[in-house]
């Protein structure tokens, strides 16, 4: 059985700890790899790397760390295949699913390359006599990313390439249910031409990830995770000085109002709330069906649910994987059950699902239930999982009060057909991503991903142009060349323009 390593200064190692995790296959339940689960000392050698690094990197020209990034997208491009087979082995994700994970991280690497553009300052040409006045952002030092494990290559991707391209070094903190996204990903990095020490991955569990929050030489933490971690990240980022976003958890919902087109939003709101098994922040868990759209609509989509084909992630026919481990598939009926016995309609059941073949993996299948009351556990909690939940309301303003009282503010969506209602819908949401006829409304890498209340802890959003501000400070020059032999116009008063 191989062992999955850090790297640490531009190689492989495994640390000086001898603790180790399991990394299962999903799909047959099987244990494939261990991996090492980083030690304190481990962290300090993975940010001692990176601060040293830091001093040459910093210094870097743009021109240099834009051609080591358009040198990256090539690499990353070229091996979109390999790295989806990785993701799918590890996370369960069917092999198009892992793809679109990668596209969607690229999108962010070329971001990146154009941080010559994005880094621009400003200047003012005699501001006062004789005065300009200028600023420009730099790079913070060391940052860390820790992430989650539903998108072990695009979220990573989130944060360390907009950190890099701004002149900082990084230590990233994967998941280690699937960690072998980002050592590969490591190994390219230095295949296009990055510095050993700009760029670490240290695996490991809570351990390690309390060690890089008091690190002294950490500068900032992003993090993507459950909202009691993220609260916890947060907390102790700020209690140890350190710049900090923390994105939480979500509950998801889609509106849809009787004069959308039916079949076009089950058929959405099918792929939103079953695509990779349901484990996606973004995921659509709640539709608020409106008035007479709700008997229709529930059926529709709990027809188009029972058509999901399941199966191993590296079968083509498979549309929908398995969930990530054998506690996940436990956790997620667990919660079925609960909506069941409260009172919720089961119209279409994933419990208990195997697949021939696979007898032994973590599998559930699409689950639909109706008549879904705000006080329910299957409401109220973070499923993570391939389960809808249809929740009815009188009318589009019902709708919005429902979304407004949860305490997430992730993403939301709205089906139909009225412009109106669209444009009332998406000013009176307190939601921090909007889609309009578009159930997962994540960001183009341009602008920045976000939610809003516990959805995210810290005043910074993530990649994008929020990402290169979170990932720089800036300063002010205020600049004056007199003559030599001029006179002197010092005062003791505050100055001024003049």
């Amino acid at each position: 059985m191989s062992t999955i390593e850090h790297w640490i200064d531009g190689e492989l190692t495994a640390g000086s700890g001898d603790r180790r995790g399991h990394v299962y296959n999903p799909a047959t339940g099987q244990q494939q790899h261990e991996v090492v689960l980083g030690s304190a000392e481990d962290v300090d050698a993975a940010v001692t790397s990176a601060r040293i690094a830091f001093q040459t990197w910093s210094q870097a020209s743009l021109s240099k760390r834009t051609k080591i990034m358009f040198n990256f997208r090539e690499l990353v491009n070229a091996n979109v295949k390999q790295l989806a087979e990785i993701i799918s082995d590890e996370h369960g994700k069917v092999l198009s699913d892992a793809a679109g994970e990668v596209q969607r991280g690229l999108e962010v690497i070329e971001f990146a390359c154009g941080i010559p553009e994005l880094l621009k300052g400003s200047y003012s040409d005699q501001a006062s006599t004789g005065v300009d006045v200028f600023s420009f952002r730099e790079p913070l030092g060391v940052c860390v990313g820790i992430t989650p494990f539903n998108f072990p290559a695009m979220v990573p991707m989130w944060m360390y390439p907009v950190a890099i391209a701004c002149g900082n070094t990084f230590v990233l903190k994967p998941s280690e249910r699937d960690p072998s996204a980002s050592t590969f990903v490591a190994g390219l990095l230095k295949q296009a031409g990055l510095p050993d020490g700009v760029f670490n991955v240290v695996h490991g569990d809570k351990v390690a990830v309390d060690a890089l929050l008091h690190h002294a030489d950490v500068a900032a933490v992003s993090f993507v995770g459950s909202t009691p971690i993220a609260r916890y990240i947060h907390e102790q980022a700020n209690a140890h000085g350190k710049r900090v976003q923390a994105l939480g958890g979500a509950k998801n919902h889609a509106i849809v109002l009787p004069d959308a087109d039916l079949d076009f939003a089950a058929g959405h709101l099918t792929a939103a709330a079953f695509g990779s098994a349901g484990e996606r922040c973004m995921a659509i868990s709640a539709a608020v069906a409106v008035g007479a759209a709700g008997d229709a609509l529930v059926d529709l989509v709990s027809r188009k649910a029972g058509d999901v084909v399941v199966g191993s992630g590296r079968d083509p026919a498979s549309e929908m994987g398995p969930v990530v481990t054998a506690a996940a598939k436990q956790r997620i009926e667990g919660l079925i059950d609960s909506g069941e016995r409260q009172g919720a309609k089961v119209t279409v059941d994933g419990r208990g699902l195997r697949v021939p073949g696979y007898e032994d993996g973590f599998f559930v299948g699409p689950t639909v239930l109706d008549q879904v009351g705000t006080e329910m556990d299957v409401y109220r909690e973070e499923i993570f999982g391939p389960v809808l939940s249809v929740v009815r309301a009188d009318t589009a303003d019902a709708a919005i009060d429902l979304i407004n009282s949860n305490p997430y503010g992730n993403g939301t969506a709205i089906f139909t057909n009225s412009g109106e209602a669209a444009r009332r819908f998406q000013r009176g949401v307190h939601v921090g991503m909007i889609g309009i006829n578009v159930p997962i409304p994540v960001p183009m890498a341009y602008y920045s991903f976000g939610g809003w209340k516990n959805s995210l802890f810290g005043d910074k959003h993530i990649h994008g142009p929020e990402g290169v501000s979170f990932y720089t400070r800036g300063k002010v020059v205020t600049s004056r060349w007199p003559h030599v032999s001029g006179p002197s116009d010092a005062s003791l008063h505050f100055p001024t323009a003049s």
